[in-house]
């Protein structure tokens, strides 16, 4: 077990919890939570499904790919304590993973015994699915912290970071914000789906529509504005951190959250089918680990000591361009 091969398993273990997330999406969107009943972590009862529906192999196959990423982030954690020193940051960030990784199979199970799936409407339902968003996001952010320290990434501090601790934290909790508001409305549109787009806005807005109904009209409101925040925030840190790699990150975070406003519209004028859904998940997934990066790389360069055109500035950028 070398560190020269670590990156790999975490890229890999990554990539593969990422395609989970997007089939547990799929789960949800076509109504399968409930295709092993209330049991975990057995099927109904069994271990393999007997004769399985349509549902029950969708949740089965959710539950069986779930496990395979436990086990890639518990070799992950094994792998970094084998391979790294005490003190390293690719341990830290492996064992974030894995108590994110526990916390989510719990959650998981903890909305399937409860029966939070299928057709159930609570405002429990929504309360879990937000509990359940968030640990998501800490996972992701977890495992791609990992990849980046495992691919020479430079320590995080998160002392002294003054303004752009800041506008970083700020970014980090709209986002998160904007993924739960997200999560929200994509159950509403799965639980109450509108024949047109004038129907559903009509649905939004009328006083005895379903709370979950009446709570969709946050997610674009909230999305817009948090859009509109890192477009101005990205910028602002991309100049006190100057770097080429904080310069790239900044720029994708920008290109990201427009595809992302794009894909919202598109999500919107279609009714949210169940393939725009994914896509529109994938897309956030991918601005978070973007923007956790992003605030990796920018609170692990060294302050801004002079302004820009200062005398020395010249050769103190050339010096950090050459470090990373």
């Amino acid at each position: 077990m070398t560190q020269a091969r670590f990156w790999k398993l975490a890229a890999l273990a990554l990539s593969f919890t990422l395609g989970v997330i997007l089939w547990g999406a799929f789960v949800r969107a076509t109504g399968s939570g409930a295709g092993c009943g209330s049991h975990w972590p057995t099927c109904n009862g069994d271990v393999f499904p007997r004769s399985p529906s349509a549902a029950t192999f969708i949740e089965f196959t959710h539950r069986a790919t779930s496990g395979a990423a436990f086990l890639l982030v518990a070799l992950q954690l094994v792998w970094a304590f084998v391979a790294y020193p005490s003190g390293h940051p690719v341990r830290g960030g492996a064992a974030a993973s894995m108590l994110f990784m526990i916390t989510e199979a719990g959650v998981g199970a903890g909305i399937v015994l409860l029966e939070y799936v299928a057709h159930d409407a609570s405002a429990a339902r929504a309360l879990w699915m937000a509990v359940h968003l968030i640990n998501t996001f800490l996972l992701v952010g977890a495992m791609t912290c990992t990849l980046y320290w495992a691919r020479g990434g430079r320590r995080v501090r998160l002392r002294g970071q003054g303004v752009t601790g800041a506008l970083l934290g700020a970014g980090l909790a709209g986002v998160l914000a904007v993924g739960v508001t997200g999560a929200i409305a994509a159950l509403g549109d799965t639980l109450f789906t509108a024949g047109s787009l004038r129907e559903g806005l009509a649905q939004d807005f009328s006083p005895t529509a379903h709370f979950l109904v009446q709570l969709r009209v946050l997610h674009p409101t909230v999305a817009a504005a948090v859009g509109l925040y890192l477009l101005f925030a990205r910028g602002a840190i991309a100049a006190r951190r100057p770097s080429p790699l904080v310069a790239r990150l900044s720029t994708a975070t920008g290109a990201l959250v427009l595809l992302q406003i794009g894909a919202g519209l598109l999500n919107l004028l279609l009714l949210a089918p169940v393939w725009m859904q994914l896509v529109h998940l994938l897309l956030a997934d991918l601005l978070w680990m973007v923007l956790v990066t992003f605030a990796a790389a920018a609170m692990g360069e060294p302050a801004s000591a002079a302004a820009p055109g200062a005398p020395g500035e010249e050769a103190r950028r050339a010096a950090v361009a050459t470090s990373g």
